[in-house]
């Protein structure tokens, strides 16, 4: 069968390393049957220079955060912390309209093209009407999010949100948690009706703290056996207060418990893993599951510093998400990564491997196994049976391709350098510029408008 999409790439970051002279094909699906290095370029083929770039998953968002970034950098408490952040969280969530949603997203997700990611994983828990009652269509809200990923044309992974209690041990709900909440048959018929629409699906009980064990036991239950390789997301061991909280509950640190309590294997997200001892990093590491890092909104909230290095060496994966949406910079999640554990291990290159001692390298190549794995989707490179999502970095005179990816996200002079985005072979960004930008844009500021007059 011919292909439906091509392009040469005189430099592409392959699995193994930089390779020279590469023809990309794919099929209808957007799905890559042909990745070969040393060609010369068939007549026709789109040509690119600069460095191409497997697209980088987006493991972790909050859509409606969007709407209120920069919007909390004052002081609301005399400790100011995650939790008098999340306070102020809940006076935009309470706000939020499905209309509004689907601006947000939509802009969101145009952003997200536009600094390289290529795909993201949904952690949606505003499901229902401010006072906890159903709309109409008990999925609109998801949907809303569904229509804007397909009007960005980005890939998307949806994980609703399984909450039930305002802490551990099962205690009630807030009043302000009231839109959150679902039974378990309820969010697992909110999957199915995701899943019949043709959405890749998981499901994200939301924490330790907000699930109760048999809750998480038959969310589980029922996710997996309709789909035994779904993805399943969870906020852990962000804060410290919650190891503390975990502790006074179950004698258990929460890695450890959730490790004990369920069966945590590679479909596992373990979103943060701020807060591990040696032998939760040691166990997570073997489990297979994905360590999923934000560390903007780590920094943002002053949770805490991963210990990346020592998860590393333990064979650990991991990946990055964008989570509050503080930033909106898939270079700059990288690049905050590397620079803590510098700050903290006083060395420099500390994410750098044998086999790509290029740091930018190791650290884009990890990330996108990380993502993909945490995605449930088949979005792990450039290689044959992968979906041909694309980066294309803009030429940097006198750099060659691991140099640029190095300057990339190391070093920021003006514009970023993104040039072009594929998604599924389609391409979404030219030149920098997604062709739905300035509509968009005029949608979100209309709906943050409104937002903040209603709070």
């Amino acid at each position: 069968m011919s292909p439906t999409g091509s392009l040469f790439a005189r430099h592409a970051l392959l699995p193994q390393g930089w390779a020279d002279d590469v023809l990309l094909q794919w099929d209808d699906a957007g799905t890559l049957t042909c990745v070969e290095a040393g060609l010369q370029p068939p007549a026709g083929t789109e040509r690119v220079a600069g460095a191409l770039l497997p697209g980088l998953p987006n493991l972790h968002s909050h859509a409606f955060q969007r709407a209120f970034a920069g919007l909390t950098e004052h002081r609301s408490a005399e400790q100011d912390s995650f939790w008098s952040w999340r306070a102020l969280m809940y006076g935009f969530a309470q706000a939020l309209t499905p209309d509004a949603l689907q601006a947000i997203a939509t802009q969101l997700y145009i952003e997200m093209l536009q600094a390289g990611y290529t795909a993201v994983c949904e952690f949606h828990y505003v499901h229902h009407q401010p006072d906890g009652r159903l709309h109409a269509d008990a999925a609109e809200m998801s949907l809303r999010l569904v229509a804007a990923a397909r009007d960005a044309g980005i890939g998307l992974t949806m994980l609703p949100v399984l909450y039930q209690a305002s802490g551990f041990g099962g205690k009630p709900a807030l009043a302000e948690q009231r839109r959150f909440l679902n039974s378990v048959d309820g969010l697992l018929s909110l999957i199915g009706r995701l899943r019949h629409d043709g959405v890749r699906v998981g499901a994200a009980p939301h924490s330790l703290r907000a699930v109760p064990p048999e809750a998480l036991r038959d969310l589980l239950g029922g996710l997996h056996g309709a789909d035994a390789s779904a993805p399943v997301h969870i906020h852990v061991a962000e804060q410290q207060r919650e190891v503390d909280d975990c502790l006074a509950w179950s004698g258990q640190r929460p890695v450890q418990w959730l490790l004990d309590h369920a069966a945590v294997d590679a479909r596992w997200c373990l979103v943060h893993a701020t807060h591990l001892d040696a032998i939760e990093r040691r166990a997570l590491a073997r489990s297979g599951a994905v360590a999923g890092l934000c560390p903007s909104t780590e920094a943002n909230l002053g949770d805490g510093v991963f210990d990346a290095e020592a998860f590393i060496a333990d064979g650990g994966h991991w990946g990055i998400g964008s989570d509050s949406h503080a930033s909106v910079d898939a270079a700059e999640e990288l690049r905050l990564l590397e620079y803590v554990q510098r700050l903290t291990k006083q060395r420099r290159n500390v994410l750098a491997s044998a086999a790509h001692p290029q740091v930018a390298d190791a650290m884009w190549l990890s990330a996108v196994t990380g993502g993909a794995r945490a995605s449930g989707r088949s979005i792990g490179g450039l290689r044959v049976g992968q979906q041909a999502d694309l980066l294309h970095l803009a030429d940097d005179a006198g750099l060659n391709a691991s140099q640029r990816l190095a300057s990339h996200v190391f070093a920021t002079h003006g514009a970023r350098g993104v040039r072009d985005v594929w998604v599924a072979g389609q391409r979404r960004v030219h030149e920098g510029r997604h062709a739905g930008a300035e509509r968009a844009a005029e949608a979100f500021i209309a709906a943050r408008t409104h937002l903040l007059e209603l709070r």
